[in-house]
């Protein structure tokens, strides 16, 4: 499902030689070597595969020897081979680690001579994501240890990638964008069901008065402490109307979810039956607040007079934050709840476990945080993980390594339930399961260590007898779980039950456990003694491919004996069969009344599940759209060598979330993984969603797949803005333009209502991310530009980002010229956009000959 960028460890000294004294060793400085990257050329000899190359420099006054060492690197395009493997080979190792070995003809390097190593990928690289990273050396005569090699570039690839999105194409892109006055602009995000402004303000201060109905007092509790961090507490007179200075929160039998939010002469009036609609009405009265009132506390605040009555579409508006790949610290986690609360999301999907890592403590089984929170190089395969996602060879240098505590996920807990966001953890099974297998692997040796055979098996998750084959979507060998050990049961039972006593110290509610099911690759467990024997005694079973059913049968009866309803990836709701000769994925009709709830991704353009969502919709599951078309929020906004994240589901700005409609988006599909419009014929015979379907659509998931999250500012850059749109689209209800049936009409109410989102987006949005919880490092996008008539033209997705310009060759800072109107220098004329603390985007280069 997923990919990444570069991130490296600090190197010290390498040794070499063949002495086995250490004081007789020759040092190598690994910062000497150095190592460039380059892409020569996709397509190559017109087939899907590219040609890079590997130049190693050495700027050291001792040689680099032509053999003993082995350089280590990451890369998420497959390696296929060295195109010269006389002077190196290149090999997978397992999931995206590769290595490169001197082959008989490589040279001892002395200082400042070079060597270049071509290879070839399968598939193409379009942007720094698909490069390799995380780069070390081990040498044959020491190889307990890995050295980072830091002197590590990686070259410009624009002249290489076709088909890119420059100035020109983003400047059309953004012609569209009318313009909208700042009275039209609705100060509440997501879009309220009915929003009326009246004439005038309100202001509030310090002195600001609070009730509440008894049933809301951790609401008024929120409240005080949030305005405490807005208001100065002054007790001169600010001028403020003390019938204004005022907020009730009150209780009155409401629709559930709905609420009611007054601002007038009288004061601020919140009206719910519910404590959660009493909340997202708190957050309606934030987003009256100028953005200005996030950036430092305020003598007073100026509210807009409106009447709202509001209620969410669906119940379930989620995000799924990844923190398996690569690690969220828990104040980080805190930011982001504060983000998703204004913004109404309800939902944490916390993925929390997955091969590359484990990252919530099970005190009784302390391995799975000891080995499987833990990356870097080891010869013991039981001491740590494999360095994934160029996590380097030493552990803790990077966000591959690290956990939450019991304590620290109770505080997780305890922080998301004050917001009213419920945490469904991710258990990931039976496949992307290898920092568990690992894990319980370190234990088991323990135990066979000490003698003690029955507690070592306990909670072993493989059979360690299986010889079965197979290669997951992220190239790991060994990251499945053998379903038929009663042992794996044991050990789910064990973290759940520890999880649910975790919820129940942070008072926190915990109905259901997402247990994975994700790609899980052909030929496991054909090869295992223990699989084959219980499809041999068990009647229910047929095949090897019933242990599918089997395990989520199982899993299932566990969860609902502990009161919980089963979470899992579309997979769980699947059954292979044979129709017309060939085999296919039909929806399992046996488990479609067990209350499953299915988290649906493969809605791919060209991959022939398209209808996937509707189709197990139909069937009877419950639903949360997740598609991989519109919401995958760790794709790339573009096809841009400077644009980070994957691109195998396509590329994704702000207006793939914001135009997808969740009960038809065949309606709005545009564009297939490649960039190339969607023929609508790819739809012709796809199941569409029933009436019955939609009432089995729960909700809408954004997605953050945390393999090339390698810094917090690439976290944010990848989600922010994109997931405003994906909390639209979750709250608000369908827009005129979804309903017409006139697609000239339509496309005229499409323009208007995203002309509206972006200023709204622009002004308000944006202003108040540079601020909120200390501030949130978003993306600012590249203006768009052209040559006309001699001049040059500039827009901006977001109006109101502030555009400047150098003539100088220099590139644009905050105190740069700003674009007015049509740019008359000629020349080299640099163009950057800037947010309101004057940090900068990507910087554009138009030659006005």
């Amino acid at each position: 499902m997923k990919k990444y960028l570069l991130s490296f460890c600090f190197g010290l000294f390498i040794f070499y030689g063949s002495a086995t004294n250490a004081q007789q060793r020759k040092l190598y400085p690994a910062s000497q070597l150095h190592i460039s990257w380059r892409l020569t050329g996709n397509a190559y000899n017109n087939t899907s595969a590219a040609l890079a190359v590997f130049t190693l420099i050495n700027k050291a006054g001792t040689p680099f020897p032509g053999s003993g060492w082995t350089i280590y690197f990451n890369s998420s395009q497959p390696v296929a081979a060295a195109k010269n493997d006389k002077l190196a080979t290149i090999s997978h190792v397992n999931g995206d680690i590769f290595k490169l070995v001197p082959g008989p003809a490589f040279p001892a390097l002395k200082k400042n001579d070079s060597l270049s190593i071509a290879y070839f990928t399968n598939g193409t690289i379009i942007n720094s994501t698909a490069t390799p990273g995380g780069l070390y050396i081990v040498w044959d005569k020491q190889p307990e240890k890995g050295f980072s090699l830091t002197s590590y570039t990686v070259q410009p690839m624009q002249q290489h990638v076709p088909g890119i999105t420059g100035p020109d194409k983003v400047f059309y892109q953004n012609s569209i964008i009318q313009p909208v006055q700042d009275k039209e602009l609705l100060k509440i995000l997501p879009t309220p069901v009915s929003y009326t402004e009246e004439e005038g303000y309100i202001y509030i201060d310090g002195r600001v008065e609070l009730s509440a109905d008894p049933a809301f007092e951790n609401e008024r509790n929120y409240l005080s402490g949030e305005l405490q961090k807005r208001l100065l507490v002054n007790n001169a007179d600010s001028g403020t109307k003390r019938r204004q200075n005022r907020i009730q929160l009150q209780k009155e039998p409401l629709p559930s979810g709905e609420y009611l939010l007054s601002v007038n002469e009288d004061g601020i009036k919140i009206t719910a039956a519910g404590a959660d609609a009493i909340f997202n009405g708190i957050q309606s009265l934030f987003s009256l607040m100028p953005p200005v009132a996030w950036k430092s506390p305020q003598t007073t605040i100026p509210l807009q007079k409106v009447k709202v009555a509001d209620k969410p579409r669906f119940g379930y508006r989620s995000l799924m934050m990844d923190v398996a790949r690569n690690f969220k610290s828990r104040e980080t986690v805190f930011r982001i709840l504060d983000m998703m609360a204004l913004y109404k999301m309800n939902v944490l999907h916390f993925h929390f476990s997955d091969d590359e890592g484990w990252r919530i403590e099970i005190p009784s089984l302390p391995e799975l945080t000891s080995v499987g929170a833990v990356r870097g190089y080891s010869t013991d395969a039981t001491a740590m993980l494999l360095p994934s996602y160029a996590a380097g060879p030493e552990p803790g240098k990077s966000l591959g390594t690290g956990y939450y505590s019991k304590n620290d996920f109770i505080q997780i807990l305890k922080y998301a339930t004050a917001r009213h966001i419920q945490v469904i953890p991710e258990i990931e099974t039976p496949g992307h399961a290898r920092a568990a297998i690992k894990s319980m692997d370190a234990r088991y040796e323990k135990y066979m260590r000490l003698g003690n055979i029955e507690e070592a098996e306990r909670y072993l998750l493989r059979d360690r007898n299986d010889q079965s084959v197979y290669s997951s979507a992220q190239l790991w060998t060994d990251n499945v779980m053998c379903v038929a050990l009663p042992s794996v049961y044991a050990f789910l039972e064990k973290v759940v039950d520890e999880l649910r006593a975790m919820y129940k110290e942070a008072g926190a509610t915990l109905q259901t456990i997402h247990m994975g099911g994700d790609e899980v690759p052909s030929g496991v467990w054909e090869k295992s003694p223990v699989c084959r024997q219980l499809v041999e005694n068990d009647p229910a079973l047929h095949e090897i491919n019933d242990l599918w059913y089997y395990y989520y049968g199982k899993v299932n009866k566990l969860l609902q004996a502990k009161g919980l309803f089963l979470s899992a990836w579309e997979e769980a709701g699947m059954r292979k069969t044979i129709r017309d000769g060939k085999e296919v994925m039909i929806a399992n009709p046996r488990m479609a009344n067990e209350n499953i709830q299915l988290h649906v991704w493969n809605n791919v353009t060209g991959w022939g599940a398209e209808d996937l969502p509707y189709r197990l919709a139909n069937a009877g599951y419950k639903v949360v759209l997740s598609p991989v078309s519109n919401n995958y929020l760790d794709l790339a906004y573009y096809k841009h060598p400077e644009e980070p994240g994957y691109y195998w589901g396509g590329f994704q700005d702000i207006d793939k979330p914001f135009y997808f409609i969740p009960f038809d988006y065949y309606k709005n599909s545009k564009d297939d993984p490649d960039g190339n419009p969607v023929d609508p014929a790819v739809f012709i015979g796809k199941d569409r969603l029933t009436d019955f379907g939609k009432s089995n659509i729960v909700g809408i998931q954004g997605l953050l797949w945390a393999e090339n999250l390698r810094s917090p500012e690439i976290m944010e850059y990848l989600l922010l803005p994109k997931l405003l749109a994906v909390a639209e689209r979750a709250w608000a209800a369908d827009p005129a333009w979804a309903t017409e049936p006139d697609s000239v009409k339509s496309r005229e109410l499409y323009i208007q209502a995203w002309s509206v989102f972006l200023h709204q987006v622009g002004k308000r949005e944006l202003p108040r991310l540079d601020y909120l919880a200390g501030g949130f490092s978003y993306r600012i996008p590249a203006p768009g530009a052209v040559i006309h008539e001699g001049k040059v033209l500039v827009n901006i997705q977001f109006p109101g980002l502030q555009i400047r310009f150098t003539t100088d060759g220099t590139v644009p800072t905050a105190a740069s010229t700003p674009v007015t109107g049509p740019i008359a220098d000629k020349g080299q004329i640099s163009i950057r956009a800037f947010d309101s603390r004057g940090r900068g985007g990507r910087t554009i280069i138009v030659d006005n000959n």
